[in-house]
């Protein structure tokens, strides 16, 4: 029997298993929606803007482990979906983002909301495409869920133009897919990783990264059993963090731009550096040239492009992280690391991570009381100081989740990403940690949060200026913030240096913006609030609650290492 083509997208995705769908109504898209109100066991979520809808289902997808499904219509509803498949593609989130198309008819006509989507996000997604004819539908929407969810997860993006939505054609719907020329890579090269795990173990100064590839592959317990046998010294890149628990006496903490000391100082050291789901970014590596100049290096990552790209390893290994690691537990064998993992302690000793606790409330200070707070849940941070204050301080592992945006780095993330979390896991506190320019971004989702019943906790952090940019003109540019006072107004001197008695007041009032909405606020401005404030957050259950901590404006992220300089060369 023939069925229409939105009929077949609503049988698509219960076939996927999809129960929650983000989407945003428009001409190009109303056929599917009229379907979609037809039944009820797909949830449609309705955000406030096409952006906060991506970043929401990226918050789902993370949370849930399943893919994150966007439904948006064509032109400007689809140039929105473009910063988070951009996001998605690079911290390897598996969504299927669907786009309305104007008929095939005007397509090139410059007809009203028409985009070329798929031509504009063709670096971004790993597949997209415009469905040309009615009998590719089923086929098309079976490949995009396959490739979305496999090998290196990622975004794809499908254009269905309007007349294909309303065509007829065969209902039959693939139960799999072959796909020329694609082949996620599911072996290990057992003579590489034997190779790998010889070169380890002859090692006197062995050290593990782990990246957020530990994550994805969910290899988390293959990893922790990997260590605890070897007894080697591990550190994590920021979307890493929590790969194990952090609580573990083999883990040191993060490495990088923000890392500590003594792993930066570790990685410089070391003889043999087994990295593991790391792409080795520049926030990773500073001047490559100088990125652990003493050690072989062993890469092992699922995407083929990844290796040698940035850091021109000794063994490289194409492959998950989960089946490279069982195969590595079953002839790991301890090693003698004591001395090295002794020596890294003096140099932890010698520049702890640790704020001052003399100058009123800090934000080390509110991460440690989150972590005494919540033992179970699901962490969601924007980009800026806040997002590396939470992965420097927070404790993760085990029923602790951490969800940030970390190759892109993409402003106003957070609270989007949060709803999306709590929507995918109901049962789960999500607590959204922000910043005052990342909030105000994506501000307007606090009425999806509302409307879903969604309460999360926000955490925002206001320091009344986009501190990370502040931070580097404050080191670096002779103190000339330029474009970062968020209280800044017409008639502000132009050469302001800094907070002053003439400072008008910060708009918005951010407590009177969670009530106007029907959420909760609390305003918190010394270290004896912060306890009562979150039990408060943790007992309203009927709505968001939004706790604005006022942060000094002269806290910054350190240590920091210069963009561009080698890593051990960090502000302390």
């Amino acid at each position: 029997m023939d069925i229409t083509g939105r009929k077949l997208f609503v049988k698509a995705l219960r076939e996927e298993g999809v129960d929650t769908i983000f989407g945003y109504p428009g001409g190009m898209v109303t056929d599917i929606f009229d379907e979609l109100y037809k039944q009820e066991d797909i949830q449609v979520v309705l955000p406030r803007h096409e952006q906060g809808l991506i970043f929401e289902a990226e918050g789902y997808a993370k949370a849930t482990g399943k893919v994150g499904v966007c439904l948006v219509t064509s032109g400007p509803g689809a140039t929105n979906l473009i910063t988070g498949l951009a996001d998605a593609h690079y911290d390897s989130i598996p969504l299927v983002c669907f786009t309305g198309q104007v008929p095939l008819s005007l397509i090139g006509n410059d007809a009203f909301q028409e985009v070329d989507i798929v031509g504009m996000t063709r670096s971004v997604t790993k597949y997209g495409v415009t469905v040309q004819d009615r009998k590719d539908l089923g086929r098309i929407l079976k490949m995009a869920f396959h490739i979305a969810r496999t090998g290196k997860p990622g975004p794809v993006l499908i254009d269905i133009p309007k007349d294909i939505q309303v065509q007829s054609g065969d209902s039959e719907y693939p139960k799999e897919v072959s796909i020329r020329g694609y082949k996620p890579n599911e072996s290990v090269h057992i003579g590489q990783l034997k190779k790998a795990y010889r070169l380890l173990k002859s090692a006197k100064r062995p050290l593990i990264l782990a990246g957020g590839g530990i994550h994805i592959g969910h290899a988390n317990d293959e990893l922790l059993k990997f260590v605890e046998r070897t007894q080697i010294p591990l550190v994590t890149t920021i979307m890493g963090k929590g790969a194990i628990p952090t609580s573990h006496p083999l883990y040191l903490g993060n490495s990088g731009m923000h890392g500590k000391y003594a792993c930066n100082i570790a990685v410089s050291e070391c003889d043999v550096l087994f990295s593991i789901g790391t792409r080795f970014n520049d926030r990773i590596t500073g001047d490559l040239n100088e990125f652990a100049p003493r050690a072989k290096i062993i890469h092992i990552d699922v995407d083929t492009a990844a290796i040698s790209r940035n850091v021109v390893v000794d063994v490289p290994i194409v492959a998950d992280a989960k089946p490279a690691l069982e195969k590595l537990c079953e002839w790991a064998e301890e090693q003698d690391t004591l001395k090295w993992r002794e020596k890294i302690k003096g140099w932890d000793s010698e520049h702890p991570l640790e704020m001052r606790r003399d100058r009123g409330m800090t934000p080390q200070m509110i991460m440690e009381h989150i972590n005494k707070m919540y033992k179970e849940a699901v962490i969601v941070t924007d980009v800026g100081q806040h997002q590396m204050w939470a992965t420097q301080y927070l404790e993760l592992g085990g029923r602790r989740q951490l969800i940030t945006s970390g190759g892109l780095g993409s402003m106003g993330f957070g609270l989007p990403a949060a709803i999306g979390a709590k929507i995918g896991q109901p049962y789960k506190h999500v607590i959204c940690i922000t910043g005052d320019g990342g909030f105000q971004m994506n501000m307007q989702e606090m009425a999806t949060a509302i409307v879903q019943k969604a309460p999360v906790t926000i955490c925002l952090f206001n320091n009344y200026y986009l501190g990370m940019v502040r931070q580097m003109q404050q080191l670096f540019y002779g103190k000339r913030y330029a474009g970062t006072c968020l209280r800044r107004q017409k008639g502000c001197s132009a050469t302001c240096k800094g907070p002053n008695e003439a400072c008008p007041p910060y708009v918005p009032d951010f407590v009177k913006f969670a009530e106007c909405y029907g959420a909760h606020g609390i305003r918190v401005t010394e270290e004896s609030q912060i306890q009562e404030a979150l039990e408060a957050a943790k007992r309203n259950e009927d709505a968001p609650t939004l706790i604005e901590f006022i942060i000094s404006t002269d806290e910054i992220v350190l240590p920091m290492v210069k963009g561009g300089n080698p890593m051990k060369e960090m502000i302390l």
